[in-house]
């Protein structure tokens, strides 16, 4: 069975404390009221009997959030015999109006209502009974207007947490998707170098011992690499946070083709970038991997090939780079084929930049274009 207190947000120790002092404030007025007022033969007797009936109201006001409409239908029947159980009556009604439902409020107010109204015409017959009603009903419908209006405010916090957690969440998701990314980059610019060197070690018999030599030590200091590399993006993952620094800008991307011609492949550079030093470092680290993940497409799709890379810009023109190599037809994209490119083209727009990628005349053309603010 549903239980209508889950949908509640918890009340802590002021919270009930305050609810039980309004629900006793009628108990404490009644109380002196029947001393004053009850004959003394009765007095006694009808003074235990309308605070014992209060205090069962109390005893009930317990489950209220968990039977709101049985609690207040019971409590709004106390006040028919019962002056001091009007205010744990308030108190479950309240509760019930919290939970906006219209059948139960409106069978509740009706009770709660023609209980007030029995007790007042049995207590004091005449324009007192009147004037009793009267306030009772205007007091009723107050209570009705703040039970909605702890409801909205109730809905409006929770929305509130609700979009805060989903923007905690999506925070979340986007940083992991730029890890993702990032070991992307890293590790296919890696696995694609020792494959180029595996493969030379592979099909060439014309190697001396000496050329070995260094081909294995080239796949050894590469796979140390990339298990730093990958250990870095994994600590990131590790505290929900971006890639730590030290990361590559464009001031390493020099080493990069150093690095792919040490491997073996043949890259042409036509670099005319001016003031390099000015260039924001979060828009030199999106260019390195852009010229990165660029090469390693190159070494999947055209092992082998030349491969050019054009970088040009300057502060308020932007940054281009515009890398191309020849396209073999009927090359597949491979495993993971085109992710690369994906990841590019988030990383772009995600610095105001754009990208496209076109094959053109048997070459494969990828240009980039990036923001660079004077």
């Amino acid at each position: 069975m549903h239980d209508p207190a889950e949908n509640q947000p918890p009340l802590d120790r002021a919270g009930i404390a305050l609810r039980y002092l309004f629900a006793m404030l009628p108990m404490l007025f009644y109380g002196v009221v029947l001393v004053a007022a009850v004959p003394g033969d009765y007095r006694d007797a009808f003074a235990l009997v309308d605070v014992g009936l209060g205090a069962v109201g109390l005893v009930l006001m317990r489950w209220r959030r968990h039977r709101p409409w049985p609690i207040a239908l019971a409590t709004a029947l106390l006040t028919v015999f019962s002056g001091t159980a009007a205010g744990p009556a308030y108190v479950a009604y309240v509760s019930l109006c919290t939970h906006r439902r219209w059948p139960q409020m409106i069978s509740g107010a009706v009770v709660l209502w023609l209980g007030q109204a029995a007790f007042a015409v049995w207590r004091s017959p005449g324009q007192t009974a009147v004037v009793s009603v009267v306030a009772g009903t205007v007091f009723l419908g107050g209570l009705t207007v703040f039970g909605l209006y702890v409801r909205s405010r109730r809905d409006l916090a929770a929305s509130r947490r609700a979009a805060a957690l989903t923007a905690v969440e999506q925070a979340k998701l986007s940083e992991r998707v730029k890890i993702a990314h990032e070991m992307h980059d890293v590790l296919a610019h890696r696995i694609s170098l020792l494959s180029m060197l595996a493969g030379g070690l592979a099909y060439r018999t014309d190697l001396t011992a000496e050329e070995t030599r260094e081909i294995a030590l080239a796949i050894q200091e590469n796979a140390h690499q990339s298990l730093n590399e990958l250990r870095t993006v994994l600590g990131a993952l590790r505290r929900d946070g971006a890639p730590e620094a030290p990361q590559p800008t464009l001031a390493h991307v020099d080493a990069l083709f150093d690095e792919v011609r040490a491997a073996g492949q043949r890259v042409e550079v036509d670099d005319t970038i001016d003031d390099r030093e000015l260039l924001p470092a979060q828009t030199g680290r999106h260019a390195y991997r852009i010229v990165q993940e660029a090469l390693t497409n190159a070494r999947k799709h055209a092992p082998g090939s030349r491969v050019t890379a054009e970088l040009d810009g300057r502060p308020g023109d932007g940054l281009r780079i515009r890398v191309s190599n020849p396209a073999p037809p009927g090359t597949s994209a491979g495993p993971g084929g085109r992710f690369g490119l994906v990841g590019l083209a988030e990383r772009t727009r995600m610095i105001g930049g754009t990208i496209s990628h076109v094959v053109q005349d048997g070459y494969f053309i990828l240009d980039a274009r990036l923001p660079w603010e004077a």
